[in-house]
């Protein structure tokens, strides 16, 4: 009689570590990602917090005239051919938390004077880690949720997830779920559980912390000033 098998403990990341955070390609762009690298902040059963810094470089998919994707509407966004491009994040920095077991990220998002401008709650799938290559993977549901710093709940891109059944990326019942998911963090948030409630909104990344350098073996198209006029 043999022993069962021990499973392997959890990795986590240790604070400090730059990880990618990668919304992957989906229907008809499975090999675009959107690829963002942040700074880890907390990882452990709970989930994972990281900080996406202001000017951070980061690869994401657009339309091949370099501009961003809902200028195709809100089925074209996911029609559209579209390229890669090597860009940088352009507004504050972002504080996301990937809770464990849950279809969505909560992101925290600030003024440019520094103060608590609000959450943001997008629908994704859970996470797939891969330790060694320092990669967390998940896939965007398109639906999100906005609340406002005294907890008013308002509901975001609604069109674009009925664009998405149009475009064939999703179904109606997959719609249906993704729908269900976002109602299920409705209620999380009026119950104020865990993460909206580990003050997170009052976090500030530490001075030292270095930006994270631009991802690699990704396929850049060259998008130049006069496309984008």
């Amino acid at each position: 009689m043999t022993a069962a098998a021990v499973p392997e403990p959890e990795t986590y990341w240790a604070p400090g570590t730059t990880i990618e955070w990668v919304y992957q390609g989906a229907g008809l762009h499975p090999d675009l990602p959107n690829v963002r690298p942040m700074t880890v902040v907390r990882d452990d059963a709970d989930g994972l917090v990281a900080w996406l810094a202001p000017g951070t470089p980061l690869i994401k998919p657009v339309l091949t005239d370099g501009r961003e994707l809902r200028h195709a509407g809100p089925t074209g966004m996911f029609t559209e051919p579209r390229v890669l491009k090597l860009d940088i994040w352009h507004g504050t920095g972002i504080l996301k938390v990937a809770p464990t077991g849950k279809r969505w990220s909560l992101w925290h998002f600030w003024n440019e004077d520094g103060s608590f401008s609000g959450w943001y709650v997008n629908l994704e799938a859970e996470h797939r880690r891969d330790a060694s290559a320092r990669r967390t993977t998940t896939t965007d549901y398109v639906l999100d949720l906005w609340i406002t710093p005294d907890r008013v709940i308002e509901w975001k891109d609604e069109d674009e997830l009925e664009g998405a059944v149009q475009a064939g990326r999703y179904t109606p019942e997959e719609a249906d779920r993704i729908t269900r998911d976002a109602h299920a963090a409705v209620e999380d948030i009026k119950a104020w559980t865990a993460p909206f409630s580990d003050n997170w909104h009052e976090w500030t990344a530490p001075p030292h912390w270095r930006l994270p350098d631009a991802p690699t073996g990704y396929e850049v198209a060259h998008i130049t000033e006069e496309l984008l006029s």
